[in-house]
């Protein structure tokens, strides 16, 4: 069965701070300022490392919202992984790039494209994204395939073989990190990962990588379920945030024995501009 596109659009966000004070407070009781939460972020690209901005969930390029709500969580259920976005306002108009990953707290896609295109948007500018992934299989029955444009499975470190799938991963996160995304759909949220540069295996983590998370099911709300796996992409940095850190936008979930993850600590990042520019539309 083949699965449709359809042309989305979203509106470059400007960061929000919510009351009077510009501070949120850290996990050990420290106040903060949150630079590089939502909005446009310059100088964070994929391939950075997660832990390597003294920031806040910052996205390697712009989030996308739109003022309906009912739109807004369209959009970002809709759009996918590797999907083309076009700026269609303002003085970037006509730029193109990517869908890079998906972030929570009422839903933001979050887009990359060339630095010089992300220094000329502003918030309010319209983007086009051409939605598509949503439904597609891999083939194989107990393994889902989610938020993901079927023209980057070419492309990524993974193979279907024997009624079961094997992906490369940058590393494996147990579930009792799982943090803020719990409970949420998948399609709407990515679930952030209480890691840091001190968790075993996972020094090197870099946006764009893909990680394992085990014991996580995500077919429905994320939640925990023993033997299950998911795999996903690291689409932002890590925050000081309690329950907070690195994001993750899940792509594939499915029984640990059908779905097998061979670790690679030191192999690039499976997402990067170099492969998303270069992929067939």
């Amino acid at each position: 069965m083949s699965t449709l596109a359809v042309n989305l659009l979203g509106i470059v966000e400007h960061p929000e701070i919510d009351g009077m004070t510009p501070y949120r407070i850290d996990a050990d009781g420290r106040p903060y300022v949150p630079a590089g939460d939502g909005g446009i972020v310059l100088g964070v690209r994929l391939g950075d490392s997660a832990f390597g901005f003294d920031a806040d969930h910052a996205a390697p390029g712009a989030c996308l919202v739109h003022p309906d709500p009912a739109a807004r969580h369209a959009l970002t259920a809709y759009a996918c992984v590797g999907n083309e976005v076009v700026v269609r306002t303002g003085a970037a108009r006509g730029a193109r790039g990517w869908v890079v990953g998906k972030r929570g707290e009422a839903g933001r896609v979050i887009v990359g494209m060339a630095q010089e295109h992300l220094a000329a948007l502003r918030p309010g500018d319209g983007i086009s994204v051409r939605g598509h992934g949503q439904g597609a299989s891999l083939g194989v029955p107990g393994v889902d395939l989610l938020n993901l444009d079927p023209r980057l499975l070419d492309l990524l470190p993974l193979r279907v073989e024997g009624g079961k799938v094997t992906v490369t991963a940058r590393g494996t996160v147990p579930s009792r990190l799982a943090g803020n995304g719990l409970g949420r759909p998948a399609q709407m949220w990515d679930l952030d990962v209480q890691v840091t540069p001190s968790t075993p295996g996972l020094a090197g983590l870099r946006l764009g990588d893909l990680v394992a998370l085990d014991d996580i099911d995500v077919r429905h709300n994320m939640g925990y379920r023993r033997g299950w796996r998911t795999v996903g992409v690291v689409a932002h940095g890590d925050s000081p945030l309690p329950g907070h850190g690195p994001g993750v936008t899940p792509v594939l979930t499915g029984p640990a024995d059908l779905l097998a993850v061979t670790v690679d600590p030191d192999g690039e990042p499976a997402l990067s501009e170099t492969a998303l520019s270069g992929a067939p539309y």
